[in-house]
């Protein structure tokens, strides 16, 4: 096999500010980075099947909208990797920062005795989002989103290790496997930022079902969506 370095493809050349290990149209002319495209799935499906089974089970909205933006996420990111296309590359940021408000709002509504909303939280969410949003609309710093996820990320994972250590501690085996698994996927995307140039030299010596193992950034897709659907049940 020829190696696999970018190609020219469908989309036209990328436009996003972000471009990550693969090689571009390595497998088809029509998707940009095949393996980061379908290892999206994990995003979608799961989280499907989950708010099907809220509505029936007539639990409460915030759940359902838990999986949905879970399902938003997975779609964005499809998109973005699909076409390198900075547009594309808003819709699979913009779901991130959204579905983490919500699980937010989850997380700090869990010890309510009856089916209230919280406005004040619920106002300050929105206000977060509608700020990132318009931000990084307007200004292409590829520092902010991240900044701005990060944080959400960070205060999910204390307020859950605070409700499993001292408020449910029969969760403690479902919450350390969902954050696990989550950082699992964090440390290989960080592998494939790293080492990125040797991977992909790597792959040019492997065959290309051998070589799609090391596409850590697809990784990441199955882990963190993994976790966050594990997250949810919690």
């Amino acid at each position: 096999m020829a190696p696999a370095a970018d190609r020219e493809g469908y989309w036209g050349p990328p436009t996003s500010t972000l471009e990550w290990c693969e090689e571009n149209y390595a497998v088809s002319y029509y998707i940009a980075e095949f393996w980061n495209t379908v290892s999206n799935l994990i995003f979608i499906l799961p989280p499907i099947y989950g708010a099907i089974q809220t509505y029936k089970d007539g639990l409460e909205k915030r759940y359902l909208a838990a999986y949905l933006c879970l399902t938003a996420v997975g779609l964005g990111s499809w998109c973005f990797h699909m076409t390198l296309k900075y547009e594309m590359q808003l819709l699979d940021e913009l779901p991130m920062i959204y579905s983490c408000c919500v699980f937010v709002y989850c997380l700090y509504e869990c010890f309510k005795y009856k089916n209230t909303v919280n406005y004040p939280l619920l106002f300050l969410l929105i206000t977060y989002s509608f700020v990132v949003s318009i931000v990084s609309n307007f200004f292409s710093n590829t520092a902010f989103s991240p900044i701005m996820y990060g944080t959400l990320v960070s205060i999910i994972v204390l307020r859950s290790v605070y409700i499993v250590l001292w408020v449910y501690p029969w969760l403690r085996g479902l919450g350390y496997t969902s954050l696990t698994v989550f950082l699992m996927g964090f440390f290989l995307w960080n592998v494939d930022n790293i080492f990125c140039d040797k991977l992909r030299a790597l792959r040019e010596k492997m065959p290309p079902v051998v070589g799609a193992v090391t596409q850590f950034h697809a990784w990441w897709h199955i882990l963190t969506g993994l976790g966050s659907y594990l997250h949810i049940l919690l």
